[in-house]
Protein backbone atom coordinates (compact mmCIF):
# COMPACT_ATOMS: atom_id res chain seq x y z
CA UNK A 1 0.00 0.00 0.00
CA UNK A 2 2.93 2.35 0.61
CA UNK A 3 3.95 1.89 -3.02
CA UNK A 4 0.46 2.94 -4.03
CA UNK A 5 0.54 6.13 -1.97
CA UNK A 6 4.06 7.10 -3.06
CA UNK A 7 2.87 7.43 -6.67
CA UNK A 8 0.37 10.12 -5.65
CA UNK A 9 1.57 13.70 -5.73
CA UNK A 10 1.49 15.57 -2.38
CA UNK A 11 -1.44 17.92 -1.84
CA UNK A 12 -0.31 21.52 -2.53
CA UNK A 13 -1.30 24.55 -0.47
CA UNK A 14 -3.23 26.97 -2.75
CA UNK A 15 -1.86 30.52 -3.16
CA UNK A 16 -3.15 32.76 -0.37
CA UNK A 17 -4.24 35.73 -2.50
CA UNK A 18 -6.05 33.42 -4.95
CA UNK A 19 -8.09 31.88 -2.12
CA UNK A 20 -8.91 35.26 -0.56
CA UNK A 21 -10.06 36.68 -3.89
CA UNK A 22 -12.24 33.63 -4.57
CA UNK A 23 -13.64 33.94 -1.06
CA UNK A 24 -14.73 37.53 -1.73
CA UNK A 25 -16.20 36.53 -5.10
CA UNK A 26 -18.20 33.78 -3.41
CA UNK A 27 -19.55 36.26 -0.85
CA UNK A 28 -20.85 38.75 -3.46
CA UNK A 29 -24.30 37.13 -3.89
CA UNK A 30 -24.63 36.56 -0.15
CA UNK A 31 -24.00 39.99 1.36
CA UNK A 32 -25.46 43.47 0.90
CA UNK A 33 -22.92 46.00 -0.47
CA UNK A 34 -22.09 47.67 2.86
CA UNK A 35 -21.45 44.33 4.62
CA UNK A 36 -19.38 43.10 1.69
CA UNK A 37 -17.24 46.25 1.85
CA UNK A 38 -16.71 45.71 5.58
CA UNK A 39 -15.62 42.11 4.97
CA UNK A 40 -13.39 43.18 2.06
CA UNK A 41 -11.45 45.41 4.45
CA UNK A 42 -10.96 42.54 6.93
CA UNK A 43 -9.81 40.18 4.17
CA UNK A 44 -7.38 42.71 2.69
CA UNK A 45 -5.81 43.34 6.10
CA UNK A 46 -5.47 39.58 6.68
CA UNK A 47 -3.75 39.07 3.30
CA UNK A 48 -1.51 42.16 3.24
CA UNK A 49 2.29 41.68 2.86
CA UNK A 50 3.86 40.71 6.18
CA UNK A 51 0.41 40.27 7.73
CA UNK A 52 -1.07 37.45 9.75
CA UNK A 53 -2.36 35.57 6.71
CA UNK A 54 1.06 35.49 5.09
CA UNK A 55 2.65 34.13 8.29
CA UNK A 56 0.01 31.40 8.62
CA UNK A 57 0.41 30.54 4.93
CA UNK A 58 4.15 30.11 5.44
CA UNK A 59 3.51 27.65 8.27
CA UNK A 60 0.99 25.70 6.16
CA UNK A 61 3.58 25.33 3.41
CA UNK A 62 6.07 23.99 5.99
CA UNK A 63 3.44 21.54 7.20
CA UNK A 64 2.81 20.41 3.61
CA UNK A 65 6.52 19.58 3.15
CA UNK A 66 6.33 17.03 5.97
CA UNK A 67 2.99 15.49 5.03
CA UNK A 68 1.52 13.81 1.97
CA UNK A 69 -1.74 15.68 2.54
CA UNK A 70 -1.49 18.69 4.83
CA UNK A 71 -5.26 18.99 5.41
CA UNK A 72 -6.40 15.36 5.81
CA UNK A 73 -5.69 14.85 9.54
CA UNK A 74 -7.18 18.24 10.39
CA UNK A 75 -10.18 17.58 8.16
CA UNK A 76 -11.00 14.21 9.73
CA UNK A 77 -10.68 15.71 13.19
CA UNK A 78 -12.67 18.88 12.49
CA UNK A 79 -15.33 17.58 10.08
CA UNK A 80 -16.02 14.26 11.79
CA UNK A 81 -14.39 13.43 15.12
CA UNK A 82 -15.17 16.76 16.82
CA UNK A 83 -18.75 16.79 15.52
CA UNK A 84 -21.16 15.98 18.35
CA UNK A 85 -24.26 15.28 16.25
CA UNK A 86 -25.56 11.67 16.12
CA UNK A 87 -23.90 9.56 13.44
CA UNK A 88 -27.24 8.21 12.20
CA UNK A 89 -28.46 10.41 9.30
CA UNK A 90 -26.19 13.36 10.19
CA UNK A 91 -22.89 11.71 9.29
CA UNK A 92 -22.99 8.06 8.21
CA UNK A 93 -23.81 7.63 4.49
CA UNK A 94 -25.86 4.65 3.33
CA UNK A 95 -25.91 2.92 -0.04
CA UNK A 96 -29.03 1.09 -1.19
CA UNK A 97 -28.53 -1.47 -3.96
CA UNK A 98 -30.96 -3.11 -6.39
CA UNK A 99 -33.29 -5.61 -4.71
CA UNK A 100 -32.25 -9.26 -4.84
CA UNK A 101 -34.59 -12.04 -5.96
CA UNK A 102 -35.48 -13.53 -2.56
CA UNK A 103 -38.36 -12.80 -0.21
CA UNK A 104 -37.72 -14.87 2.92
CA UNK A 105 -35.08 -15.65 5.53
CA UNK A 106 -33.74 -18.64 3.61
CA UNK A 107 -32.80 -16.53 0.62
CA UNK A 108 -31.52 -13.85 2.99
CA UNK A 109 -28.98 -16.21 4.56
CA UNK A 110 -27.85 -17.68 1.22
CA UNK A 111 -27.18 -14.21 -0.17
CA UNK A 112 -25.56 -13.02 3.08
CA UNK A 113 -23.15 -15.97 2.90
CA UNK A 114 -22.15 -14.98 -0.63
CA UNK A 115 -21.81 -11.34 0.42
CA UNK A 116 -19.48 -12.22 3.32
CA UNK A 117 -17.33 -14.40 1.06
CA UNK A 118 -17.13 -11.59 -1.50
CA UNK A 119 -15.98 -9.03 1.07
CA UNK A 120 -13.34 -11.43 2.39
CA UNK A 121 -12.14 -11.99 -1.18
CA UNK A 122 -11.75 -8.22 -1.60
CA UNK A 123 -9.93 -7.97 1.74
CA UNK A 124 -7.47 -10.66 0.57
CA UNK A 125 -6.63 -8.52 -2.45
CA UNK A 126 -6.09 -5.46 -0.24
CA UNK A 127 -3.94 -7.35 2.28
CA UNK A 128 -1.74 -8.96 -0.38
CA UNK A 129 -1.22 -5.71 -2.32
CA UNK A 130 -2.92 -7.22 -5.40
CA UNK A 131 -5.54 -4.48 -5.58
CA UNK A 132 -4.76 -2.36 -8.63
CA UNK A 133 -4.07 1.36 -8.29
CA UNK A 134 -7.08 3.43 -9.37
CA UNK A 135 -6.73 6.44 -11.66
CA UNK A 136 -8.70 9.61 -12.37
CA UNK A 137 -7.91 11.57 -15.52
CA UNK A 138 -4.63 9.71 -15.84
CA UNK A 139 -3.50 10.51 -12.30
CA UNK A 140 -3.09 7.76 -9.65
CA UNK A 141 -5.37 7.92 -6.63
CA UNK A 142 -4.24 7.34 -3.06
CA UNK A 143 -5.01 3.76 -1.97
CA UNK A 144 -4.24 4.19 1.74
CA UNK A 145 -7.89 4.15 2.80
CA UNK A 146 -8.56 0.59 1.62
CA UNK A 147 -6.80 -1.30 4.49
CA UNK A 148 -8.49 1.01 7.01
CA UNK A 149 -11.96 -0.09 5.94
CA UNK A 150 -11.56 -3.35 7.84
CA UNK A 151 -11.31 -4.00 11.61
CA UNK A 152 -11.75 -0.34 12.48
CA UNK A 153 -14.27 1.55 14.59
CA UNK A 154 -15.01 5.03 15.87
CA UNK A 155 -14.81 5.38 19.66
CA UNK A 156 -16.94 8.02 21.45
CA UNK A 157 -15.29 10.53 23.76
CA UNK A 158 -16.42 13.40 26.01
CA UNK A 159 -15.14 16.22 23.74
CA UNK A 160 -14.14 14.44 20.55
CA UNK A 161 -14.04 10.89 19.22
CA UNK A 162 -11.14 8.87 17.86
CA UNK A 163 -10.79 5.94 15.47
CA UNK A 164 -9.08 2.66 16.30
CA UNK A 165 -7.70 0.39 13.56
CA UNK A 166 -7.16 -3.22 14.63
CA UNK A 167 -6.51 -4.61 11.16
CA UNK A 168 -3.11 -6.03 10.28
CA UNK A 169 -2.74 -8.22 7.18
CA UNK A 170 -1.32 -11.26 8.98
CA UNK A 171 -2.32 -11.07 12.62
CA UNK A 172 -5.46 -8.94 12.55
CA UNK A 173 -8.89 -10.02 13.83
CA UNK A 174 -10.35 -13.14 12.20
CA UNK A 175 -14.04 -12.56 12.95
CA UNK A 176 -16.98 -10.48 11.81
CA UNK A 177 -19.97 -9.36 13.87
CA UNK A 178 -23.41 -10.64 12.89
CA UNK A 179 -26.42 -8.94 14.46
CA UNK A 180 -29.95 -10.30 14.26
CA UNK A 181 -32.98 -9.67 16.43
CA UNK A 182 -30.91 -7.00 18.30
CA UNK A 183 -28.41 -9.68 19.36
CA UNK A 184 -24.72 -9.64 18.44
CA UNK A 185 -22.59 -12.66 17.54
CA UNK A 186 -18.90 -13.22 16.91
CA UNK A 187 -18.46 -15.26 13.74
CA UNK A 188 -14.94 -16.51 12.96
CA UNK A 189 -14.56 -16.41 9.17
CA UNK A 190 -11.19 -18.15 8.77
CA UNK A 191 -10.21 -21.79 9.22
CA UNK A 192 -7.32 -22.75 11.50
CA UNK A 193 -4.97 -22.79 8.48
CA UNK A 194 -5.83 -19.16 7.66
CA UNK A 195 -8.06 -19.88 4.65
CA UNK A 196 -11.42 -18.09 4.58
CA UNK A 197 -14.57 -20.09 5.21
CA UNK A 198 -16.40 -21.23 2.09
CA UNK A 199 -19.89 -19.95 1.32
CA UNK A 200 -21.44 -23.21 2.52
CA UNK A 201 -19.48 -23.04 5.78
CA UNK A 202 -20.60 -19.43 6.32
CA UNK A 203 -24.18 -20.40 5.51
CA UNK A 204 -24.11 -23.21 8.10
CA UNK A 205 -22.84 -20.74 10.71
CA UNK A 206 -25.53 -18.16 9.85
CA UNK A 207 -28.17 -20.86 10.34
CA UNK A 208 -26.72 -21.50 13.79
CA UNK A 209 -26.85 -17.79 14.59
CA UNK A 210 -30.49 -17.64 13.50
CA UNK A 211 -31.35 -20.54 15.78
CA UNK A 212 -29.64 -18.80 18.72
CA UNK A 213 -31.26 -15.39 18.17
CA UNK A 214 -34.81 -16.24 19.28
CA UNK A 215 -34.10 -15.78 22.97
CA UNK A 216 -35.99 -13.21 24.99
CA UNK A 217 -33.14 -10.90 26.10
CA UNK A 218 -33.70 -8.47 23.27
CA UNK A 219 -32.44 -5.16 24.65
CA UNK A 220 -31.40 -3.17 21.55
CA UNK A 221 -27.88 -2.31 22.69
CA UNK A 222 -26.99 -0.92 19.26
CA UNK A 223 -29.41 1.97 19.76
CA UNK A 224 -26.97 3.50 22.25
CA UNK A 225 -24.68 4.26 19.29
CA UNK A 226 -27.39 6.41 17.67
CA UNK A 227 -27.19 9.00 20.47
CA UNK A 228 -25.62 12.45 20.52
CA UNK A 229 -21.88 11.81 20.73
CA UNK A 230 -21.47 13.39 24.17
CA UNK A 231 -24.37 11.35 25.57
CA UNK A 232 -23.08 8.12 24.02
CA UNK A 233 -19.56 8.89 25.26
CA UNK A 234 -20.82 9.03 28.85
CA UNK A 235 -22.91 5.87 28.43
CA UNK A 236 -19.91 4.14 26.78
CA UNK A 237 -17.79 4.80 29.88
CA UNK A 238 -20.51 3.36 32.13
CA UNK A 239 -21.01 0.37 29.84
CA UNK A 240 -17.33 -0.59 29.83
CA UNK A 241 -17.05 -0.66 33.63
CA UNK A 242 -18.41 -4.20 33.48
CA UNK A 243 -15.97 -6.89 32.27
CA UNK A 244 -18.59 -8.78 30.20
CA UNK A 245 -19.73 -5.59 28.47
CA UNK A 246 -16.16 -4.52 27.77
CA UNK A 247 -15.35 -7.84 26.11
CA UNK A 248 -18.50 -7.72 23.96
CA UNK A 249 -17.93 -4.11 22.87
CA UNK A 250 -14.27 -4.78 22.03
CA UNK A 251 -15.21 -7.79 19.88
CA UNK A 252 -17.67 -5.61 17.94
CA UNK A 253 -15.08 -2.86 17.51
CA UNK A 254 -12.31 -5.26 16.42
CA UNK A 255 -14.42 -7.26 13.97
CA UNK A 256 -13.55 -7.09 10.28
CA UNK A 257 -17.03 -5.68 9.55
CA UNK A 258 -20.62 -6.05 10.73
CA UNK A 259 -23.45 -7.90 9.00
CA UNK A 260 -26.98 -6.78 9.92
CA UNK A 261 -29.68 -9.39 9.24
CA UNK A 262 -32.82 -7.24 9.26
CA UNK A 263 -36.35 -8.39 9.89
CA UNK A 264 -39.10 -7.60 7.32
CA UNK A 265 -40.50 -4.08 7.26
CA UNK A 266 -44.01 -2.86 6.53
CA UNK A 267 -45.06 -3.31 2.89
CA UNK A 268 -45.54 -0.06 0.98
CA UNK A 269 -46.21 0.95 -2.61
CA UNK A 270 -43.60 0.21 -5.27
CA UNK A 271 -43.31 3.95 -5.93
CA UNK A 272 -41.97 4.62 -2.43
CA UNK A 273 -40.08 1.34 -1.99
CA UNK A 274 -36.59 2.57 -2.96
CA UNK A 275 -36.83 5.59 -0.65
CA UNK A 276 -38.08 3.41 2.20
CA UNK A 277 -35.27 0.88 1.74
CA UNK A 278 -32.62 3.61 1.63
CA UNK A 279 -34.04 4.99 4.89
CA UNK A 280 -34.01 1.51 6.47
CA UNK A 281 -30.32 1.09 5.71
CA UNK A 282 -29.55 4.63 6.85
CA UNK A 283 -31.10 4.40 10.32
CA UNK A 284 -32.95 1.10 10.73
CA UNK A 285 -36.45 2.54 11.02
CA UNK A 286 -36.65 3.03 14.79
CA UNK A 287 -36.68 0.96 17.96
CA UNK A 288 -39.61 -1.21 16.83
CA UNK A 289 -37.97 -1.94 13.50
CA UNK A 290 -34.25 -2.55 12.88
CA UNK A 291 -32.37 0.34 14.55
CA UNK A 292 -31.26 -2.08 17.27
CA UNK A 293 -29.51 -4.07 14.53
CA UNK A 294 -26.87 -1.37 14.04
CA UNK A 295 -23.60 -0.33 15.66
CA UNK A 296 -23.31 3.10 14.07
CA UNK A 297 -19.67 3.57 15.17
CA UNK A 298 -18.53 0.60 13.07
CA UNK A 299 -16.70 1.54 9.86
CA UNK A 300 -18.44 -1.06 7.65
CA UNK A 301 -21.95 -2.41 8.13
CA UNK A 302 -23.62 -4.52 5.46
CA UNK A 303 -27.41 -4.75 5.73
CA UNK A 304 -29.44 -7.63 4.27
CA UNK A 305 -33.23 -7.68 4.74
CA UNK A 306 -35.56 -10.67 4.45
CA UNK A 307 -37.42 -8.99 1.59
CA UNK A 308 -34.40 -8.89 -0.73
CA UNK A 309 -33.31 -5.36 0.17
CA UNK A 310 -29.63 -4.83 0.90
CA UNK A 311 -26.98 -2.18 1.15
CA UNK A 312 -24.12 -0.74 3.13
CA UNK A 313 -23.78 1.80 5.91
CA UNK A 314 -20.38 3.28 6.71
CA UNK A 315 -18.77 5.59 9.24
CA UNK A 316 -17.33 8.60 7.45
CA UNK A 317 -14.22 9.40 9.52
CA UNK A 318 -12.42 6.38 8.02
CA UNK A 319 -14.30 5.56 4.81
CA UNK A 320 -14.94 7.62 1.69
CA UNK A 321 -17.26 7.05 -1.27
CA UNK A 322 -14.75 5.93 -3.96
CA UNK A 323 -13.16 3.06 -1.96
CA UNK A 324 -16.64 1.95 -0.87
CA UNK A 325 -17.81 1.94 -4.51
CA UNK A 326 -14.77 -0.16 -5.50
CA UNK A 327 -15.55 -2.63 -2.71
CA UNK A 328 -19.20 -2.91 -3.76
CA UNK A 329 -18.27 -3.40 -7.43
CA UNK A 330 -16.01 -6.29 -6.40
CA UNK A 331 -18.72 -7.86 -4.22
CA UNK A 332 -21.31 -7.59 -7.01
CA UNK A 333 -18.95 -9.26 -9.49
CA UNK A 334 -18.22 -11.98 -6.93
CA UNK A 335 -21.93 -12.60 -6.39
CA UNK A 336 -22.35 -13.43 -10.08
CA UNK A 337 -19.94 -16.35 -9.80
CA UNK A 338 -21.10 -19.83 -8.71
CA UNK A 339 -19.69 -21.27 -5.48
CA UNK A 340 -17.27 -23.97 -6.58
CA UNK A 341 -15.50 -24.42 -3.26
CA UNK A 342 -16.39 -27.60 -1.42
CA UNK A 343 -16.74 -27.17 2.30
CA UNK A 344 -14.05 -29.01 4.31
CA UNK A 345 -15.42 -31.75 6.52
CA UNK A 346 -14.16 -29.99 9.63
CA UNK A 347 -16.54 -29.17 12.49
CA UNK A 348 -16.71 -25.46 13.13
CA UNK A 349 -17.03 -23.90 16.59
CA UNK A 350 -20.43 -22.47 17.46
CA UNK A 351 -20.61 -18.71 16.80
CA UNK A 352 -20.22 -16.86 20.07
CA UNK A 353 -23.14 -14.80 21.33
CA UNK A 354 -22.04 -11.48 22.85
CA UNK A 355 -23.68 -10.81 26.20
CA UNK A 356 -24.31 -7.53 27.98
CA UNK A 357 -24.89 -6.95 31.67
CA UNK A 358 -27.54 -4.25 31.96
CA UNK A 359 -27.66 -2.54 35.35
CA UNK A 360 -30.04 0.29 36.26
CA UNK A 361 -27.73 2.97 34.79
CA UNK A 362 -27.40 1.21 31.44
CA UNK A 363 -31.14 0.51 31.44
CA UNK A 364 -31.74 4.25 31.85
CA UNK A 365 -29.27 5.04 29.05
CA UNK A 366 -31.11 2.61 26.78
CA UNK A 367 -34.53 4.05 27.57
CA UNK A 368 -33.30 7.58 26.86
CA UNK A 369 -31.70 6.47 23.60
CA UNK A 370 -34.95 4.77 22.52
CA UNK A 371 -36.93 7.88 23.38
CA UNK A 372 -34.56 10.17 21.49
CA UNK A 373 -34.66 7.93 18.44
CA UNK A 374 -38.42 7.48 18.34
CA UNK A 375 -39.84 10.76 19.64
CA UNK A 376 -37.33 13.52 18.86
CA UNK A 377 -35.28 11.35 16.58
CA UNK A 378 -33.12 12.37 13.65
CA UNK A 379 -34.76 9.78 11.46
CA UNK A 380 -38.33 11.05 11.91
CA UNK A 381 -37.12 14.50 10.90
CA UNK A 382 -35.33 13.21 7.84
CA UNK A 383 -37.32 13.11 4.65
CA UNK A 384 -36.25 10.60 2.03
CA UNK A 385 -39.29 11.47 -0.03
CA UNK A 386 -37.73 10.96 -3.41
CA UNK A 387 -35.04 8.81 -4.93
CA UNK A 388 -35.01 10.26 -8.43
CA UNK A 389 -34.07 7.94 -11.28
CA UNK A 390 -33.57 10.38 -14.16
CA UNK A 391 -34.05 8.35 -17.36
CA UNK A 392 -33.88 10.98 -20.12
CA UNK A 393 -30.07 10.89 -20.47
CA UNK A 394 -26.89 9.94 -18.64
CA UNK A 395 -23.19 10.70 -18.76
CA UNK A 396 -22.80 9.55 -22.39
CA UNK A 397 -24.93 12.49 -23.60
CA UNK A 398 -22.88 14.99 -21.58
CA UNK A 399 -19.60 13.56 -22.90
CA UNK A 400 -20.86 14.04 -26.48
CA UNK A 401 -21.10 17.74 -25.62
CA UNK A 402 -17.43 17.58 -24.55
CA UNK A 403 -18.42 18.53 -20.99
CA UNK A 404 -17.74 16.96 -17.61
CA UNK A 405 -20.77 14.91 -16.44
CA UNK A 406 -20.02 15.85 -12.82
CA UNK A 407 -19.90 19.59 -13.62
CA UNK A 408 -23.07 19.33 -15.73
CA UNK A 409 -24.98 17.63 -12.92
CA UNK A 410 -23.64 20.14 -10.36
CA UNK A 411 -24.96 23.02 -12.49
CA UNK A 412 -28.35 21.29 -12.71
CA UNK A 413 -28.45 20.83 -8.92
CA UNK A 414 -27.51 24.46 -8.30
CA UNK A 415 -30.09 25.67 -10.81
CA UNK A 416 -32.77 23.52 -9.14
CA UNK A 417 -31.75 24.80 -5.71
CA UNK A 418 -31.86 28.41 -6.93
CA UNK A 419 -35.31 27.87 -8.41
CA UNK A 420 -36.62 26.29 -5.21
CA UNK A 421 -35.47 28.96 -2.73
CA UNK A 422 -34.38 31.90 -4.98
CA UNK A 423 -31.29 32.40 -2.92
CA UNK A 424 -27.87 31.55 -4.33
CA UNK A 425 -25.88 30.62 -1.24
CA UNK A 426 -23.32 28.42 -2.93
CA UNK A 427 -19.56 28.55 -2.65
CA UNK A 428 -16.85 26.53 -4.28
CA UNK A 429 -13.48 26.65 -6.00
CA UNK A 430 -11.90 24.58 -3.24
CA UNK A 431 -11.37 27.55 -0.94
CA UNK A 432 -13.08 26.17 2.16
CA UNK A 433 -10.32 23.69 3.11
CA UNK A 434 -7.59 26.32 2.65
CA UNK A 435 -9.43 28.84 4.84
CA UNK A 436 -10.05 26.13 7.44
CA UNK A 437 -6.35 25.25 7.39
CA UNK A 438 -5.36 28.89 8.01
CA UNK A 439 -7.81 29.04 10.93
CA UNK A 440 -6.57 25.78 12.48
CA UNK A 441 -2.94 26.81 11.98
CA UNK A 442 -3.60 29.95 14.04
CA UNK A 443 -5.27 27.87 16.78
CA UNK A 444 -2.38 25.37 16.76
CA UNK A 445 0.08 28.24 17.28
CA UNK A 446 -1.92 29.45 20.29
CA UNK A 447 -3.04 32.65 18.56
CA UNK A 448 -6.44 34.27 18.89
CA UNK A 449 -8.81 33.23 16.11
CA UNK A 450 -8.10 35.75 13.28
CA UNK A 451 -10.76 38.39 12.72
CA UNK A 452 -11.53 37.11 9.21
CA UNK A 453 -12.97 33.94 10.78
CA UNK A 454 -14.96 35.82 13.44
CA UNK A 455 -16.67 37.90 10.78
CA UNK A 456 -20.38 37.11 10.28
CA UNK A 457 -19.68 36.67 6.56
CA UNK A 458 -17.51 33.62 7.29
CA UNK A 459 -20.28 32.04 9.34
CA UNK A 460 -22.75 32.68 6.52
CA UNK A 461 -20.41 31.32 3.84
CA UNK A 462 -19.78 28.11 5.79
CA UNK A 463 -23.44 27.43 6.56
CA UNK A 464 -23.68 24.69 3.94
CA UNK A 465 -27.29 24.63 2.81
CA UNK A 466 -26.55 22.31 -0.09
CA UNK A 467 -24.50 19.16 0.53
CA UNK A 468 -23.75 17.22 -2.64
CA UNK A 469 -21.71 14.18 -3.51
CA UNK A 470 -21.00 12.15 -6.63
CA UNK A 471 -20.48 8.44 -5.92
CA UNK A 472 -20.09 6.76 -9.31
CA UNK A 473 -20.47 2.98 -9.36
CA UNK A 474 -20.91 0.26 -11.95
CA UNK A 475 -24.36 -0.59 -10.61
CA UNK A 476 -27.66 1.18 -9.99
CA UNK A 477 -26.82 1.95 -6.38
CA UNK A 478 -28.14 4.99 -4.53
CA UNK A 479 -26.20 6.62 -1.71
CA UNK A 480 -28.00 8.82 0.79
CA UNK A 481 -27.01 10.99 3.73
CA UNK A 482 -28.58 13.79 5.71
CA UNK A 483 -28.17 17.57 5.26
CA UNK A 484 -25.35 19.35 7.10
CA UNK A 485 -27.64 22.04 8.54
CA UNK A 486 -31.29 22.02 9.68
CA UNK A 487 -32.43 24.21 6.76
CA UNK A 488 -30.39 22.42 4.13
CA UNK A 489 -30.55 19.72 1.48
CA UNK A 490 -28.37 16.72 0.69
CA UNK A 491 -28.14 15.45 -2.88
CA UNK A 492 -26.11 12.41 -3.87
CA UNK A 493 -25.89 11.10 -7.42
CA UNK A 494 -24.60 8.13 -9.38
CA UNK A 495 -24.32 8.85 -13.13
CA UNK A 496 -24.76 5.88 -15.46
CA UNK A 497 -24.38 5.73 -19.26
CA UNK A 498 -27.99 6.57 -20.10
CA UNK A 499 -29.52 7.61 -16.78
CA UNK A 500 -28.63 9.17 -13.41
CA UNK A 501 -29.64 8.07 -9.90
CA UNK A 502 -30.24 10.79 -7.30
CA UNK A 503 -31.16 10.73 -3.63
CA UNK A 504 -32.52 13.98 -2.15
CA UNK A 505 -32.98 14.50 1.58
CA UNK A 506 -34.23 17.35 3.76
CA UNK A 507 -35.44 17.65 7.34
CA UNK A 508 -39.21 17.63 7.81
CA UNK A 509 -38.94 20.03 10.74
CA UNK A 510 -37.86 22.85 8.41
CA UNK A 511 -40.67 24.63 6.57
CA UNK A 512 -38.21 26.15 4.08
CA UNK A 513 -37.06 22.82 2.61
CA UNK A 514 -38.93 20.14 0.72
CA UNK A 515 -37.12 17.14 -0.75
CA UNK A 516 -40.01 16.23 -3.06
CA UNK A 517 -40.12 19.74 -4.51
CA UNK A 518 -36.35 19.83 -5.07
CA UNK A 519 -36.47 16.43 -6.81
CA UNK A 520 -39.15 17.61 -9.24
CA UNK A 521 -37.32 20.88 -9.85
CA UNK A 522 -34.05 19.04 -10.44
CA UNK A 523 -35.75 16.88 -13.06
CA UNK A 524 -37.01 20.03 -14.81
CA UNK A 525 -33.58 21.68 -14.61
CA UNK A 526 -31.93 18.68 -16.26
CA UNK A 527 -34.55 18.80 -19.03
CA UNK A 528 -33.92 22.53 -19.52
CA UNK A 529 -30.15 22.05 -19.76
CA UNK A 530 -30.64 19.32 -22.33
CA UNK A 531 -32.86 21.64 -24.36
CA UNK A 532 -30.24 24.37 -24.11
CA UNK A 533 -27.55 22.18 -25.66
CA UNK A 534 -29.76 20.07 -27.93
CA UNK A 535 -32.98 21.96 -28.71
CA UNK A 536 -35.83 19.94 -30.14
CA UNK A 537 -36.93 20.86 -33.66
Amino acid sequence: QQAHSSSVRPQPVPPLLQTLQRYLTALEPLLPPEELEHTRGIVQKFGCPGGLGENLQRELIKRAKHSHNWISDWWVQWAYLECRQPLAVHSNPAISLPKRDFTDWRGQLVFASKLIAGVLDFKAQVDSGRLGVEYMRGQPLCMELFPQLFSSCRIPGPKHDHVIHYGRPRRGPAHITVVRNYQFFQLDVYNSDGTPLTESQIHAQLLRIRSQSWKTDKQPMGILTSEHRHTWGQAYTRLLRDKINKESVRLIEKSIFTLCLDSPVMRISDEKYSSRMAAQILHGGGTFSNSGNRWFDKTLQFVVGEDGSWGLLYEHATAEGPPIATLLDHVLDYCKKPDRMRAPLIPLPMPKKLYFYINSEIKWDLEMAKQNLDIASVWRRCCLRRNLNFQRFGKDFVKLLKLSPNSFIQVAIQLAYYRVIFDQSLMGQGIDRHLLGLKLQAIEEGLSVPRIFMDTAYGLATHWKLRTGQVPANTDSVMCFGPLVPDGYAVCYNPQQDHVHFSITAFNCCEETNAEKLALTLERSLHDLQELFQPTV
